[in-house]
């Protein structure tokens, strides 16, 4: 019943809403930091490996290979808008990667990518996560935006999607916001920051969901362009940080799990 309500809603109500809620998910997660006055390297390394993992799952279930299915239409080239989306998807976090100065967490000042600039490292770190949220808030608005055209059955896709996105953004913000009170910042402001990195999510959701609902035959270069973005980060970012100071198996192990929740959240929900 609640389904039938919701599938009658503005898509990008809907996307707005869901980005609010990942947004929420990174927020709470950053919240950590009032209990806690750092972070195991460990653990860090757990929460990026989980991260990766569930993200991987979702770029293919939640948005690869719908976009395939949008374009059986094509016949033989049904392969085209999911190829042509998926790397258009990267070259544009390559593009985003060169525009804005950032630096990873856990490498030092002198690998700090982007234009030169005298930014402190501090905001450098926070722009590094920030980067990587856009992708996920586009995957949710495009996934809501195909409601439009769809029934119940992509709503659940879509809901399961955010879902899955705001599990891997809780303990993702507690691994942003506990090092940021290492580096020296209050309590108060490393949460400040820590959840400040996920409020492109809400943006980029309705952004997604607009291309989305009034240029429909994107759909499915749209949902590929946002699985081509989420794995350029999860291979450029997300990986080598998690798998930091010799805790390749724990977080090989971590992405493994991360996967395997979102697969099961997806294939057995959506």
């Amino acid at each position: 019943m609640l389904l039938n309500h919701l599938v009658t809603l503005d898509p990008v109500l809907l996307a707005l809403l869901a980005g609010i809620f990942t947004w929420g998910c990174t927020a709470a997660g950053a919240s950590l930091v009032f209990f806690f006055h750092d972070l195991n390297q460990k653990m860090a390394n757990v929460m990026l490996g989980f991260a990766a993992g569930v993200m991987l799952a979702a770029s293919f279930w939640s948005l690869l290979a719908p976009a395939i299915e949008q374009s059986a239409g094509m016949g033989v080239f049904s392969f085209i808008p999911a190829l042509v989306g998926f790397l258009m998807g990267g070259v544009f976090l390559r593009l985003v990667d060169r525009i804005i100065p950032h630096l990873h967490f856990g490498f030092p000042v002198a690998e700090k990518e982007g234009p030169k600039t005298k930014l402190r490292k501090i905001i450098l770190l926070v722009l590094s996560i920030t980067i990587h949220n856009i992708p996920e808030g586009a995957a949710v608005g495009v996934a809501f935006g195909a409601v439009l055209m769809g029934n119940t059955e992509t709503l659940i896709t879509a809901l399961v999607l955010a879902f899955g996105i705001g599990i891997q953004n809780f303990p993702e913000g507690a691994a942003v916001s506990i090092p940021l009170r290492g580096e020296g910042l209050s309590r108060g402001k490393s949460f400040w920051y820590g959840q400040l990195s996920a409020v492109v999510e809400p943006i980029f959701a309705v952004i997604g969901a607009l291309l989305v609902v009034y240029v429909s035959p994107v759909l499915p270069y749209a949902l590929a362009f946002a699985a081509g973005a989420m794995i350029f980060v999860i291979i450029e970012e997300l990986i080598p940080e998690s798998q930091l100071e010799g805790s390749t198996d724990l977080a090989t192990a971590a992405t493994m799990i991360g996967f395997s929740v979102m697969m099961v959240l997806d294939v057995a929900l959506g």
